[in-house]
């Protein structure tokens, strides 16, 4: 049977790609999709995340809209640059016929998480407030989670918007330390991992050419493939968040050891960093699952062809 899946995300171009893989993919069955603040504002990421549900044909998922801040100080500025100033590069979807359920992200996600009679599994690609939210205030929902697969951090190297910190862990620390010193069972995604695992041209091309919902894909994704050409001087997209999409449809794609994490929280230089503990295996009952190894054609070819094939149905 598919996994229930809930994906938390702030839509953003390499969110929109991680939610159209997600539908791609008959090993999990999306059931909900929770927004947060991130790459832009809130009521922007959940408009975003309607539009690519319905450009995918499943306006029947439903989406919940959920914190608009961080826990304790504002995010000091979004990811226009990166993403465009309406976070999906540019391109105008077709607005949703859906709209958002009236009540906060973490209620419906609390509601799900206590009804589901199997684990589910919950993607968060975006910043982890609205995860931090649901430990503080619906703890006995949040331990039903069978798997939390988070985008986020890096574990040996340093950030990609400051010098130390990540981007999803330096728009939230304080969400971020609470989420990471959960004993939910988790797996952390980070640049290690998500740096390495580039979609180049040809990859771009195959889907573009699959159907229309291949070629809005390829549209949207061209700004933030010159972005990552001109900051990381890779020669084609960094899929952050379709990674980690990839490891919670397919458990076991990245090579995982357990480690502590904690976050920097200070208001320093090194604010929203992940410290890794790599001296040694962790027994720690809030270790995390941290991604170290991937096979990275694999894994760009594992996207290429759910997209492929997604776009074949929907002509």
């Amino acid at each position: 049977m598919a996994t229930p899946l809930v994906i938390d995300t702030d839509p953003g171009i390499d969110d929109a790609l991680a939610i159209l893989l997600a539908l791609a993919s008959p090993e999990v069955d999306l059931r909900l999709v929770t927004t947060v603040h991130g790459n832009v504002e809130l009521a922007q990421t959940t408009q975003n995340a309607l539009r690519v549900l319905h450009l995918a044909g499943r306006s029947d998922v439903p989406v919940a809209a959920g914190a608009r801040e961080s826990l304790v100080y504002r995010q000091p500025e979004r990811a226009g640059h990166v993403h465009g100033e309406a976070g999906l590069g540019g391109v105008k979807l077709e607005p949703s016929p859906a709209v958002p359920d009236a009540r906060p992200a973490v209620v419906v996600l609390a509601e799900l998480l206590m009804a589901a009679e199997e684990p589910v599994t919950v993607a968060a690609i975006g910043p982890w407030t609205n995860i931090a939210l649901l430990l503080a205030t619906h703890p006995e929902a949040a331990e039903r989670i069978g798997r939390l697969v988070l985008m986020g951090g890096s574990a040996a190297r340093g950030g990609n918007v400051t010098a130390a910190a990540e981007f999803n862990v330096w728009a939230d620390p304080e969400a971020a330390q609470r989420v990471l010193g959960s004993a939910v069972p988790t797996v952390l995604v980070g640049l290690d991992v998500t740096l390495p695992t580039v979609l180049d041209d040809d990859g771009v091309a195959r889907f573009a050419a699959a159907g229309p919902v291949g070629a809005t894909a390829a549209a949207v994704l061209q700004q933030y493939l010159d972005h990552a050409r001109t900051t990381y001087g890779t020669t084609g997209v960094v899929l952050h968040d379709a990674l980690a999409l990839t490891e919670a449809i397919a458990p076991g794609t990245l090579g995982t050891v357990r480690r502590d994490v904690v976050v920097d929280t200070t208001l320093g230089a090194g604010r929203g960093q992940t410290l890794v503990d790599r001296r040694a295996v962790s027994g720690s009952p809030t270790a995390v699952d941290v991604a170290e190894t991937v096979d990275s054609a694999a894994a760009v070819e594992f996207l290429v062809a759910r997209l492929e094939a997604l776009a074949r149905s929907r002509l």
